[in-house]
C-alpha cells in the first residue's frame, strides 16, 4: 500500500511517501521562486519589494548636518537680538557652503530669518531682524 501526503507548514512543505516497509518524509523549504510562480499562476504580479505598515513609515529626514544644525538654531533661540554666533569651521562635518544651505533650508522650515557671514576661521550666524 502507497500512500502519499503533503503538509504545509508557514515556510516548509512535507512530503510523506509511505509504504509497507519505507517511510520517507522529504522537507523541502519554500523559495520566495515557489511563491512567484505561484502568483503568476494566480495571475498576480509577484512583489519586488517588501511592505511595512504606513504608520511606522519615518516622518523626518536626518541628513548629515543635521546635528549642527540644530546646535546653531538652539544657540540662536537663546541670544539676543542683535548678537551673532561665530561656529568654528574646523567644527564642521562639511564644507560651510553645505552646512550654510542646510541651515537655510531649516530656517525656511521653521519660517525664520537668518543671516550667515564667514571669513577663514568661522561662520557667524545671526537673528535677521525685518
Amino acid at each position: 500500500m502507497l500512500l502519499a501526503r503533503r503538509f504545509l507548514n508557514s515556510s516548509l512543505s512535507y512530503d510523506t511517501i509511505e509504504s509497507r516497509y519505507v517511510n520517507i518524509t522529504l522537507v523541502i523549504e519554500l523559495q520566495l521562486a515557489m511563491e512567484g510562480q505561484m502568483a503568476a499562476r494566480n495571475g498576480k504580479v509577484p512583489m519586488n519589494f517588501k511592505v511595512m505598515a504606513q504608520a511606522d513609515v519615518p516622518r523626518s529626514r536626518n541628513g548629515k548636518h543635521k546635528q549642527i544644525v540644530e546646535k546653531i538654531l538652539s544657540d540662536l533661540r537663546q541670544i539676543p537680538k542683535g548678537v551673532a554666533l561665530k561656529v568654528p569651521l574646523a567644527q564642521l562635518s562639511d564644507s560651510k557652503e553645505k552646512v550654510r544651505s542646510a541651515l537655510n533650508r531649516a530656517t525656511r522650515k521653521s519660517e525664520r530669518v537668518v543671516a550667515t557671514a564667514s571669513d577663514e576661521t568661522f561662520l557667524y550666524v545671526w537673528d535677521e531682524t525685518l
